[in-house]
């Protein structure tokens, strides 16, 4: 499945429409943002059952608030539309699978 692009709009109803979602909370200005942004791609490229999912914390700060993003990258896994992990800080390509599998 393609990386999706969430925002205000079209977050709740992502979360409904997926079992298990990971979000990845970024910014483009944001270094280890950027060198996440691949290795996102690539896992949804040889994971197609694994959902990913990004949204820009300055074109939504109401969702960075509500979810208590405080630094970025923030990785939340949601499953039935509630968040069960978070991670802080860019990580690996197999420390984001690990998350994604348990």
């Amino acid at each position: 499945m393609a990386l999706l692009h969430l925002n205000k709009d079209n977050f709740n109803s992502a979360l409904q429409e997926n079992k298990r979602i990971l979000v990845d909370f970024f910014a483009t200005w944001c270094g280890p943002c950027r060198m996440m942004g691949p290795i996102l791609e690539q896992i949804c490229e040889e994971f197609p059952q694994f959902v990913i999912a990004k949204v820009d914390v300055d074109e939504n700060p109401e969702l960075a608030s509500q979810y208590g993003v405080m630094s970025i990258p923030t990785l939340v896994l949601f499953e039935n539309g509630e968040a069960v992990d978070t991670s802080v800080g860019a990580k690996s390509k197999p420390a984001i699978i690990s998350m994604l599998s348990r």
